[in-house]
């Protein structure tokens, strides 16, 4: 073809991934995960300052605390505007000596201020919704093999969906070795990648299904195949990514504190989706093909 072989060195995108994989769950089983307080619990403070305040101004106040990544509300008649008297913080679970700390930095950095509402609030997000969210990926998982396998082949849906299953590793192993909070905004950053990604790999998929039909014959070469299909699409994905990553990357450098973690999963996630749908897919429909086809061969032989 004259072009680099992606689909020949199938071998070599497998071993990148696995040399992710395989350290990424001995990460996430030694350092485990950095829950925020959707998944932790945490604590509320409701605060009526006597002179209006800002969020970036609350937000300043709580970082020498490493308190930055507090949820932080404006409430009140003047909640759509950019300062407010009143002003909810959610927090992790404060212990009193850090509370008062916490208290006593706020009153010396913005002002006096009465104290509306002070309380320890649970989890918002439960071990049953948790549960619950893993069935839903699971069966939606399952569903994409089934449509796959209708409007395509059975193979098909097992690749896209192992490539999946590589994405959300991925990312998994990026957020347990940063130690970047993991709460409600990055179960949603993770169904979004793989949404995007499946995406992209069924644009891939679609073209190999056309040239197996067009220009595929009996004991033609299923790489070069492969090949020209990754080919014929990469402009679209490469494309596709950059702009999606542009966008995403101003999210995270312009965006507020509380979408950082967001969009770095974003990030993440449709970079390692995107080398996925080229390199992971694709090369993984090959191998379940020439597995299946060497058990024809056996079971003709026999």
């Amino acid at each position: 073809m004259g072009k680099f072989d992606i689909a020949g060195r199938r071998k070599i995108w497998f071993a990148i991934s696995l040399l992710i994989i395989i350290p990424g769950f001995f990460c996430m089983a030694v350092r485990g995960f950095n829950f925020g307080i959707d998944f932790t619990g945490g604590t509320i403070i409701d605060l009526r300052f006597a002179k209006p305040v800002s969020i970036a101004d609350v937000r300043t106040s709580l970082t020498p605390y490493g308190l930055e990544g507090s949820t932080i509300q404006l409430s009140g008649d003047q909640s759509d505007v950019a300062q407010a008297a009143d002003v909810m913080i959610r927090t992790v679970d404060l212990e009193e000596t850090e509370r008062k700390e916490v208290m006593a930095g706020l009153k010396n950095d913005l002002g006096d201020y009465q104290v509306m509402r002070e309380e320890k609030v649970g989890a918002t997000i439960g071990g049953e919704l948790i549960m619950n969210a893993v069935m839903a990926l699971l069966v939606s998982w399952a569903l994409i093999i089934l449509y796959v396998a209708y409007r395509f082949e059975f193979r098909f849906g097992i690749a896209a969906v192992l490539a999946l299953v590589h994405d959300v590793i991925i990312v998994l192993t990026v957020f347990s070795l940063t130690q970047r909070q993991i709460d409600s905004s990055f179960v949603a950053a993770l169904l979004t990648v793989i949404g995007y990604s499946i995406n992209d790999t069924i644009v891939i998929f679609d073209r190999i299904r056309e040239n197996l039909k067009l220009h595929f014959s009996k004991n033609g070469d299923i790489v070069e195949l492969v090949n020209r299909s990754v080919y014929q699409t990469l402009t679209r994905s490469l494309y596709t990514v950059f702009t999606v990553l542009f966008t995403t990357f101003a999210l995270y450098f312009f965006g507020g504190e509380t979408t950082k973690d967001f969009a770095f999963a974003l990030i993440v996630g449709f970079t390692c989706g995107c080398y996925s749908s080229i390199f992971i897919a694709s090369p993984l429909w090959i191998v379940l093909r020439n597995r299946a086809e060497a058990k024809k061969h056996k079971a003709k032989a026999a």
